[in-house]
């Protein structure tokens, strides 16, 4: 199963430069890396990066991170991926820049959502 992590143009900068993510101010801020799941990618990407330009969409295969991943209750009591441990480059599957719709919201790839 891939995860997801949606990312700010400098965030992906950073990333890229230091090979490693330890997190947005967000994650610093619960304990851990906030990730969601193909199908909780859209109200992730509505709710928390509206009008966010750019921004990247990164994968990650959820077996290289490893025990360090847990599945917990978040929105709504779903199940959400978080990571107890720093995003490394070399775990990344891809990255791709999203485009804004109109009303600001992120369009994800096309086929992406199950």
């Amino acid at each position: 199963m891939t995860v997801y992590k949606l990312l700010t143009a400098p965030q992906m900068a950073a990333f890229r430069c230091d090979r490693s993510f330890g997190g947005a101010p967000v994650d610093l801020a619960d304990g851990f890396v906030h990730l969601s799941a193909a199908d909780q990618l859209a109200g992730t990407a509505a709710k928390h990066f509206r009008g966010v330009a750019p921004l990247w969409l990164a994968a990650f295969g959820q077996a290289a991170l490893g025990a360090a991943l847990r599945w917990e209750p978040s929105r709504g009591g779903a199940l959400f991926p978080h990571l107890y441990a720093p995003l490394r480059l070399a775990d990344m599957e891809w990255a791709v820049r999203l485009e804004l719709a109109e009303d600001g919201t992120p369009l994800l790839p096309p086929g992406l959502l199950p």
